[in-house]
This record gives structure tokens, C-alpha cells and sequence, in this order.
């Protein structure tokens, strides 16, 4: 066989990588490297696009109301403050739970900006996707929607654009008539779609007591959903501690059925009979977050109950994200 020749290599300009065009994924990165995009630079840009991030939302105020949004509250909004101001033309920009057709954000007639939250993301960060849908949406022309992209890699986050003393007060709707300005002057066409919207979203009340606690109704039974900060390992001892000692309930008829797991937070859930409202379990949470409390303040070894109890919950967690 004939020897190979062998290729000469000739020296080329090397790029920052500010600098470097964005090119397809089997072709030579512009970098001077010789190796496909893919396999150089376009390697480093995909995983920071692609990396799940656990706690999207750590950071931010409420940030577990934001948790609580994003997966059990049907309708919901929140005004938000930005950290620059709002921009010239721009009265207000309101977070929702979801918009119609499943919008990104929205940019009304008036200039104010509609960021929904419930919506599937291209990367693995959620708080940078949000950000550039928002950044997209401050621009945008009055009257249009927003739809959604893989945000840039190097983009700011919610962290970076909303201002960290601002208030995170959500707002409870029992539909979504937040939609338009004026729902009862709709077309007819709105109004069909605000009412099909409204039949299936679950009644849902925020408890005022108490941070981050959702009340639901369904047809069998109602329950309640508690969005908490603390650490899950440490919050599953002191669930485990209160519910071995049979004080885990919110009261007669109630129970502490699991949790769910969502953006890196734990959410205990409750049954509760359908007779029982969100005025009602005001005060059992309230004298529930009281002996959470000082569960959390223990350190010392769980005993067998307790440890068989933890199993009981650990096993009946479901993880939403």
C-alpha cells in the first residue's frame, strides 16, 4: 500500500470565543480547530443549553410560590418588579401561570407584558429561558405574542433582570379572565375559549397564614399542597418525627398522604374531606408550621417508628420535575 502523504498543516487565525459565528453542527468550527462544530466549541454551547438546573428559581423572592405556579396553581398572576425599571412604553409586566395558545409571553395593545410561566422550555434552565422570553417580550410590538427559543447560552437570568426586594404577592384567579382587558365584551370566539379554559381548571385558593400552601378542590376529595424551602433530607426527618408520633394531620378526617418533588423543592400534600374549605384549614397550618418548627430544630437519630415512617413517606413521593 502506498504511504499516506502526509498533510501539511497550515496555521490559522485562532477566535475568542466571543468572537466565534454560530455555524451548523457538522461543520468546521470556526475556531481554526480543524474538528466538526459539534465536537469543539458547539460541545460547550450545547451541554450549558442543555444542563438541568435543580433550583431554577432559588434566589428569587417566593421563590416557592414560584415553584407552586409553575405546577399546581391553574390561574394565577403576579405583577413583577424589574430591577432597571420598566422601559419606556411598558406599564407593567404581569407573570401568569399560562396565556392563550399557550404563549410564551404577550405583549398587549397597551404596552404591559404577559410572561406565562406553565410552558415547555428548550434548555435545561427554566430561569434563563423565562428571562429571554422576557427580554423578547419588553420589545416586542404592542399587540403580539411572544414565542419561545432556546435562549443563548451566555443570557441573563430572572436573577439578573427582577429586581431581589421586589414583592412576589401571587394573586388566585378562579379562571382565566385575566386574558383579556375586557372579558365582557369579548367576541364570541374569547369568550368560547375562556369558558372552556375555566371548566377545567381546579378551584385552588392560596392559604394567608402560611407561606406557599395551596388548597384544592376535587370531585372525591380536597387537598392541600404545601410548597416548603427547607432542605428535603432535613424536611423528611421532621415529617417522619410528626407523623410517627401521630401529629402530622391538619385535623379529624385529614392526612399526610406524600409529597411531591418540583424544581428542587419538597411538596408535602394532605387529603382532606370535601367538606373541608381553605378558611377552614387556616388554623390547623398554622399550628402545623408550629411543630414542623420544632421537628426541624431536632438532631437526634430517628428512632424505629420514626425510621419506618420516613420509608412510608420517602415511597409515596412523586417527582414533578
Amino acid at each position: 500500500m502506498a504511504k499516506k502523504r502526509p498533510q501539511t498543516k497550515a496555521r490559522r487565525p485562532q477566535l475568542t470565543d466571543g468572537e466565534l459565528p454560530v455555524v451548523g453542527a457538522r461543520e468546521p468550527c470556526p475556531c481554526g480547530s480543524g474538528r466538526r462544530y459539534k465536537a469543539c466549541h458547539g460541545r460547550a454551547a450545547a451541554q450549558a443549553t442543555t444542563e438541568l438546573v435543580q433550583r431554577p428559581f432559588e434566589g428569587l423572592p417566593g421563590e416557592c410560590d414560584w415553584v407552586a405556579l409553575r405546577e399546581l396553581v391553574p390561574a394565577a398572576t403576579v405583577e413583577l418588579t424589574l430591577k432597571d425599571g420598566l422601559p419606556e412604553g411598558v406599564p407593567s409586566v404581569t407573570l401568569a401561570t399560562v396565556l392563550p395558545m399557550a404563549w410564551p409571553a404577550l405583549r398587549r395593545d397597551d404596552g404591559s407584558v404577559l410572561l406565562g410561566l406553565q410552558n415547555d422550555t428548550a434548555s435545561g434552565d427554566l430561569s434563563r429561558d423565562l428571562a429571554d422570553t422576557l427580554q423578547r417580550a419588553l420589545t416586542a410590538r404592542p399587540g403580539t405574542p411572544v414565542q419561545g427559543r432556546r435562549a443563548p447560552a451566555d443570557g441573563p437570568r430572572l436573577q439578573d433582570l427582577l429586581d431581589p426586594e421586589g414583592a412576589f404577592r401571587p394573586e388566585v384567579h378562579a379562571g382565566f379572565e385575566f386574558w383579556v382587558p375586557d372579558p365582557e365584551n369579548a367576541t364570541p370566539e374569547v369568550t368560547a375559549s375562556l369558558e372552556r379554559a375555566n371548566a377545567a381548571a381546579i378551584p385552588t385558593v392560596r392559604l394567608q397564614g402560611v407561606d406557599s400552601a395551596y388548597w384544592c378542590e376535587t370531585p372525591e376529595k380536597n387537598h392541600l399542597r404545601w410548597v416548603m424551602p427547607h432542605e428535603e433530607e432535613r424536611l423528611l426527618d421532621a415529617l417522619a418525627r410528626l407523623h410517627a408520633a401521630g401529629r402530622s394531620s391538619l385535623g379529624e378526617g385529614t392526612r399526610l398522604v406524600g409529597s411531591f418533588r418540583a424544581h428542587g423543592l419538597t411538596v408535602p400534600v394532605w387529603d382532606l374531606p370535601s367538606e373541608v374549605t381553605a378558611q377552614d384549614i387556616e388554623k390547623p397550618a398554622a399550628e402545623f408550621a408550629e411543630r414542623l418548627a420544632e421537628a426541624l430544630a431536632t438532631d437526634a437519630p430517628l428512632s424505629a417508628d420514626e425510621r419506618r415512617a420516613r420509608g412510608g413517606l420517602t415511597n409515596r413521593q412523586v417527582t414533578l420535575s
